[in-house]
């Protein structure tokens, strides 16, 4: 932090529909030069790793687990990086699919931040795949190394702290919560965040990009 400031990253990374590995090498390329550049907290698209057009290859096991593997590749990847990356990816647990953000941190998977709001008008039908997310916190069980299991935070409801830099307090929440009339954002400014993160992949359709723009400026200065 510099004078009470911080450096932030948006990216759009170039992706491969259903290709988690190609789409992975990707990321941790752009985040590397982010990190390179200074920036603390930065932000990918939700659904990222795999895209978010994969359709119904999304009830594909196959692309899940690719998804889960390259997330953990993310991860092992942040381990000598100063920052804080939220990477979208779609997560199975108890029967239900979620579009959830990672949280990624010095070689750590923090937590699994689900969306909780699902478009399912026009050209959106995320209620064919996924489920909307829980508020309050609990825990999904990670089996990804011969050291056993490691239980990481998975809800909306999360709050993320820097312990050197205190009043830098981060939340999260993914594209369609920030459209709707009662965003997760909200609740977050009001229990102490002070960044609002959004991982979205919106489309483009004529003047959606000045309503956005409008929105975001809008709900920021509320917050």
């Amino acid at each position: 932090m510099k004078h009470g400031f911080i450096k932030t990253a948006a990216i759009t990374p170039k992706i491969r529909v259903a290709d988690p590995e190609y789409n992975a090498r990707e990321i941790i390329g752009l985040i590397q030069e982010a990190a390179g550049n200074g920036a603390k907290i930065i932000v990918f698209p939700e659904l990222c790793i795999t895209g978010y057009t994969c359709g119904d290859l999304f009830l594909q096991e196959t692309l899940l687990e690719s998804a889960r593997e390259q997330l953990y590749r993310i991860v092992d990847a942040s381990k000598e990086l100063d920052a804080l990356v939220f990477v979208g990816v779609p997560w199975a647990k108890e029967g239900k699919l979620y579009n959830t953000a990672a949280a990624v941190s010095g070689g750590k998977l923090l937590a699994l931040v689900p969306k909780t709001h699902l478009p399912n008008y026009g050209e959106f039908y995320e209620l064919r795949h996924f489920a909307p997310g829980n508020r309050e916190a609990d825990f999904v069980w990670l089996n990804r190394n011969a050291e056993g299991e490691e239980d990481v935070l998975f809800g909306t409801d999360i709050l993320f702290t820097c312990e050197e830099m205190p009043d830098l307090i981060v939340a999260a929440e993914i594209c369609e919560d920030v459209w709707v009339p009662d965003p997760p954002s909200v609740r977050h400014a009001c229990a102490g965040a002070t960044v609002i993160v959004n991982c979205s992949a919106s489309d483009e359709t004529t003047g959606k990009d000045v309503y956005r723009e409008q929105l975001i400026s809008g709900q920021s200065a509320r917050l």
